[in-house]
């Protein structure tokens, strides 16, 4: 079946709240919406069609997974990955950044710090601090336009704020890294001998650009954390699942789990993601190429119609970071422009930390159509400015 990822499709008054809540959230209503990471695409026909026979069934009563739930999660990541997941590490939850806030209430006591690498998703501060830790800081290193981790500053904060927590995102949101077997092989002996725990946010694993190959962390002493969300477009259906294979930190895990309150998943979400994962290769595969075409189209724009704005070359996920330093704007002046000129809703760089500066990060996860009215608008701007 050949999908079509050019249909525009309308959502607006659907609740959507990439396209529904500008006025709840600060904003004009006529902004055109490339912020939160969901796509405008339609979920694999496949994954339609079970959802589909199970509003028919009509009974949507609590539900836990089976025996085909696992298998379809062993041989989607088996597959892809050459990672062999068993059943007894499968811990399912309703979404990564839920995961994480047990993962911190599970290894953590109040006070403690907890290490993110900013830029990063900007949950992760909210999950730290609204569950009273404190945000430890190794900041990524950005040079020649892209990103490497500072691995002596990471041993050092690691060891000095006796860190029993470490997040690691990977593939890295918002500056699209994926990082290399020997980054996530160093990164997993520092944390062994110094006994940090990593949550491993690993959600965009299905997304990476020629030449680069996702690598799933270590399973000594992690929790990692995947999801059909971003992969097949089901975030709303609100199911994701942590792999753990060391049995005292699942034994943790879980537990703080329990203490939620929170028992059985979503009916629907877990029905999507068994399908997921059971037939959704090729709409995954057709999906990755367009999404290629769509990063080939930015980078050609930037080039060729806005050369003060880089692209920060993108090894994973389907957002673009831009770095739009050269247009020599406090970052009050870009979101000002961004907003009330190109009349477009990004997500600001500093949402991300303060060493996202002077960045703005593009869902690209949209037809072409819609990718090039955006930059369209941009350009404008820019040129009026």
């Amino acid at each position: 079946m050949t999908y079509n990822f050019d249909e525009i499709i309308d959502r607006r008054g659907t609740n959507s709240l990439k396209f529904d809540f500008a006025k709840e959230r600060g904003r004009p209503d006529n902004l055109l919406p490339l912020w939160v990471a969901d796509m405008d695409f339609r979920a694999p026909k496949e994954v339609l069609d079970t959802l589909v026979k199970c509003a028919e069934h009509g009974i949507f009563g609590y539900t836990e997974p089976k025996e085909d739930y696992f298998a379809a999660l062993h041989n989607w990541f088996t597959r892809g990955f050459g990672f062999e997941v068993r059943p007894e590490w499968v811990v399912p939850t309703p979404g990564a950044v839920f995961a994480l806030a047990a993962a911190i209430n599970a290894l953590t006591e109040p006070g403690d710090g907890v290490l993110i690498q900013q830029p990063v998703y900007y949950p992760f501060f909210g999950c730290i601090e609204d569950n009273r830790r404190r945000i430890i800081n190794n900041p990524l290193v950005y040079a020649n336009g892209s990103y490497s981790i500072d691995f002596d500053d990471f041993e050092t904060k690691l060891r000095r704020h006796k860190v029993k927590l470490f997040i690691l995102c990977s593939p890295h949101n918002p500056v699209g890294r994926v990082w290399s077997a020997q980054e996530l092989a160093r990164l997993h002996e520092i944390c062994l001998k110094h006994g940090c725990v990593v949550f491993s946010d690993e959600i965009h694993c299905d997304f990476t650009f020629p030449g680069n190959k996702h690598v799933m962390f270590g399973t000594e002493n992690s929790i990692i954390c995947t999801a059909p969300s971003k992969t097949f477009n089901l975030a709303g259906l609100q199911v994701a699942n942590a792999f753990i294979a060391n049995a005292e930190i699942r034994r943790k895990f879980a537990k703080a789990i329990d203490q939620t309150g929170y028992s059985q998943l979503n009916t629907m979400g877990l029905s999507a993601c068994q399908a997921a994962y059971e037939h959704g290769r090729t709409w995954l595969d057709q999906l990755n190429a367009y999404l290629l075409q769509n990063l080939n189209f930015v980078r050609s724009f930037l080039e060729n119609h806005l050369s003060p704005i880089k692209l920060v070359e993108p090894q994973g996920t389907y957002l673009a970071w831009l770095d739009c330093t050269q247009l020599g704007l406090a970052q009050p002046q870009l979101n000002e422009l961004i907003t009330h000129k190109a009349r477009l809703w990004l997500d600001s760089g500093t949402m991300f930390g303060s060493e996202g500066t002077g960045f703005q990060r593009v869902n690209m996860a949209c037809p072409r159509a819609t990718l090039e009215q955006a930059l369209m608008q941009l350009k404008e701007a820019v040129d009026a400015a």
